[in-house]
């Protein structure tokens, strides 16, 4: 786990203690903003926050590249950066962002408008255009895991296991029986 200590305060907006931050390396090294302005599109409730460009001079990042920006999804403050560094990692599946959903039709949605790799998708897990790895969960089924009796939660989970999508109707059934 790598940790990035920032000390700011523009324009004396507050900010979480800790903020996960999406470094855009090799690849997808100069997308943090265009992730950024996809990410806003997908969430109703999105704000865009600072961005700070890298100048002319700090090579290898190319001039105007995004240096640190940050933005709010569902209130969940992040934040985003290039990086054309020779880093030995990019996006992995150890880190994911987990979107509770109510309803099966909230569920549909952010598959439809994140998943870009079927090949990644399992359990409710899926992998963006940009490498990030999402899980879409219903906000019932945490309910079915920590209420549920040992029998229940062995049938949620044996669903879910069989799953790519999660399917809210039938994690239900699983947890009835």
């Amino acid at each position: 786990m790598s940790w990035q200590l920032i000390l700011t305060n523009p324009e004396d907006e507050e900010r979480p203690t800790i903020m996960p931050s999406l470094m855009f390396v090799g690849d997808q090294y100069n997308k943090a903003e265009e992730a950024i302005n996809y990410y806003l599109s997908v969430f109703n409730n999105a704000k865009k926050g600072s961005i700070a460009r890298y100048p002319q001079g700090m090579e290898p990042d190319k001039e105007g590249s995004i240096m640190f920006s940050d933005f709010i999804i569902e209130n969940q403050r992040l934040a985003a950066m290039d990086s054309a560094g020779n880093h030995p990692f990019s996006f992995s599946e150890a880190i994911s962002l987990t979107v509770y959903c109510d309803t099966q039709e909230e569920i549909d949605n952010y598959w439809n408008e994140l998943s870009a790799v079927p090949e990644s998708e399992q359990c409710g897990w899926l992998k963006d255009k940009y490498g990030m790895s999402w899980q879409i969960v219903p906000r019932e089924k945490e309910a079915m895991m920590n209420n549920g009796t040992p029998e229940q939660v062995a049938r949620v989970t044996q669903a879910t296991l069989k799953m790519k999508k999660l399917d809210l109707a039938e994690l239900q059934k699983a947890y009835r029986g």
